[in-house]
């Protein structure tokens, strides 16, 4: 943010917090200089943060060095590096040997289910809102709707329903329609592309898009333009997709609250959970086709959890994280959220692979069959989760989320049983949607067995792992002090308190963190070696787990309890988002869940 930029948000905000903003901004513009030598006696006391203890001689000679490294961290601070720009560590969720096998071929043709012949346009457009995108995509291959139609029909829902839920920051609608005229020009000329062509879609709104405000969710980038797309919105233009909308976040990727205030979820009003709130709440209320999210830890699971909508969590480094924010650049992933689990396959078909900017993304095959047969597949499902009672209180779907941490919700939101507000009544009725869970599949032939999770209390261990690249991340506004507008303005988050807090995480311990990190990846690999996919009734620890592992993730509806949508979670083997959405689809299609959504007044 220039100058010029902050003294226009300061006069908007009251005059009390601009005050005591202002005074702390420009305090701290620039880069700092040391204010005097480092002494012995400093390091003394700085050694209680790692837990050392060294000799006065070893502090004396400690003080020389790091005298010197100040300088050089005052140099270093002055070269200009881009958010696009990712360190030179690259994290891979493979173990040695393990690699998987290319080529990636985004974009080729998939084989998915179509719309029977006997589908119709209906009397009024919006009764098709709902729809998914492969009964959609029927109907503009078909030339029965236009992409224009189709996109100003979701335009006109977006507009409409801004106000009660508040899940876009900037409406698209100049280069909407104008991508879907290009798209009906193309299809009226015999060029159709595949099933997202002519699709209106919506992208969180830490996508870069060029010429048009990337704000982040939050104050310090409410005037953010890029000159370039993320690797992400050009692959779905060059699939004819159309952009509509930036939907909301939470302020840099934490929990619904954004500078312009907090996102709701369709169904009961409440929080929409986060970070991928507008993505879970447009998606949900038939505002767009489909959207795409982002997750660290949890924000694609935790909104789609509070919405009622599937998400997906790929594999880390399946989809390329270029132009997209970086929160931990070892740990974001982007995924599709969609109405339907084949809606996902049709995204991710088109988003994955290569791409030539972001050196983590693998050059990994996908495959997509929506006819594989369940019996041949390792199912297991974790049975203290679904065996165990709902816990007495939970969070409810939307709280903020502990400080560091990319999602927005607790027990509950996460996808588990959650008993926060549920009546006796209402916490039965969703421990038996978990029980008819197995039984549904078991009724379609599958093999379940029960596993025990891994001890996977690592995960907890090197949880800072996030926080410290997060920190590392935004460390040029905590120093100049515009990331305490986060504290003072509408998003109220707690990322300033803790990019600084993570400035005092020691080089050794984060990299010890990280040779850790393999420990917890030997262990899940070992859990998943004997099961393709696990089902979860209870997910936190998973969720945290194998967002740190690089497995892939995807939730869908399996009951609805108290007008708040009930999730069923999935975790996969890496790289084989195939078959977990093979299983999950198989389940959403023996059940009346897929098709129950949100009633709009």
């Amino acid at each position: 943010m220039s100058r010029e930029t902050r003294r226009k948000f300061l006069k908007t905000v009251p005059v009390a917090v601009a005050g005591a903003m202002a005074t702390k901004t420009f305090a701290q513009q620039g880069p700092q200089a040391p204010t005097g030598p480092v002494t012995a006696e400093t390091i003394e006391c700085a050694e209680k943060i790692p837990g050392l203890d060294f000799h006065s001689e070893e502090e004396a000679a400690m003080a020389r060095g790091l005298n010197q490294n100040l300088a050089t961290y005052t140099r270093l601070r002055q070269v200009n590096i881009g958010p696009e720009i990712d360190p030179a560590i690259i994290f891979k969720p493979s173990l040695p040997g393990q690699e998987p096998k290319g080529p990636a071929t985004p974009g080729a043709k998939l084989n998915y289910t179509k719309a029977p012949l006997t589908l119709k346009r209906p009397a009024n457009l919006e009764d098709v809102a709902f729809w998914p995108v492969t009964h959609l995509a029927a109907l503009i291959e078909r030339k029965l709707v236009t992409s224009t139609e189709l996109t100003q029909m979701y335009l006109g829902r977006l507009k409409r329903y801004q106000p009660t839920l508040n899940f876009y920051v900037t409406l698209t609608e100049d280069l909407a329609l104008k991508q879907a005229a290009q798209a009906d020009a193309e299809i009226k000329a015999g060029k159709y592309k595949g099933p997202l062509h002519g699709m209106p879609w919506g992208g969180k709104d830490l996508l870069a898009t060029k010429g048009i405000k990337t704000t982040w969710g939050g104050e310090p980038y409410m005037e953010q333009v890029f000159d370039y797309n993320a690797s992400v919105v050009d692959r779905l233009t060059e699939a004819g997709a159309v952009l509509c909308a930036k939907l909301t976040l939470g302020a840099l990727a934490q929990g619904d609250q954004w500078f312009g205030g907090q996102t709701k979820n369709p169904w009961n009003g409440r929080g929409s959970s986060g970070s991928s709130a507008g993505p879970g709440s447009a998606t949900a209320a038939g505002c767009v086709a489909f959207a795409i999210g982002t997750e660290t830890q949890g924000s694609i699971i935790s909104p789609s959890t509070a919405n009622g909508v599937v998400g997906l969590r790929p594999t880390y480094g399946r989809v390329s994280r270029y132009g997209a924010m970086a929160l931990s650049n070892t740990m974001d992933k982007l995924g599709p959220m969609c109405r339907y689990v084949e809606d996902t396959m049709l995204v991710l078909n088109v988003i994955y692979g290569p791409d030539k900017k972001d050196s983590s993304v693998a050059d990994a095959a996908f495959t997509w069959n929506p006819a594989l047969p369940l019996a041949g597949i390792k199912i297991g499902y974790v049975k203290s989760e679904f065996d165990a009672p709902p816990p007495a209180s939970a969070p409810a779907a939307g709280a903020a989320a502990p400080a560091g941490r990319a999602g927005g919700g607790g027990a509950g939101a996460a996808g588990g049983r959650g008993g926060g507000g549920l009546t006796p009544e209402q916490q039965a009725e969703r421990r038996k949607n978990f029980d008819d869970v197995l039984a549904t599949y078991r009724k379609l032939g599958a093999k379940i067995e029960a596993v025990d999770l891994p001890d996977m209390s690592i995960a907890n261990a090197i949880s800072f792992i996030l926080t410290t690249e997060a920190a590392a991340s935004f460390d040029d506004v905590t120093r100049n002090g515009e990331v305490d507008l986060l504290a003072t303005g509408q998003s109220r988050s707690t990322w300033p308190n803790t990019f600084k807090t993570a400035r005092f995480v020691p080089a050794v311990e984060y990299i010890r963190a990280q040779r850790a990190r393999v420990l917890l990846m030997r262990e899940f690999d070992k859990l998943m070696s004997q099961h393709q996919v696990i089902l979860h009734a209870g997910s936190d620890q998973t969720l945290a787990t194998t967002n740190l592992t690089g497995h892939p993730a995807m939730a869908v509806k399996c009951g609805i309890v108290n007008n708040a949508p009930q999730i069923l979670m999935l975790t996969g083997r890496l790289y084989d988002e195939g078959t977990m959405a093979r299983v999950a689809m198989a389940f959403e299609q023996a059940t009346e869940w897929k098709d129950r959504h949100p009633k709009m007044a």
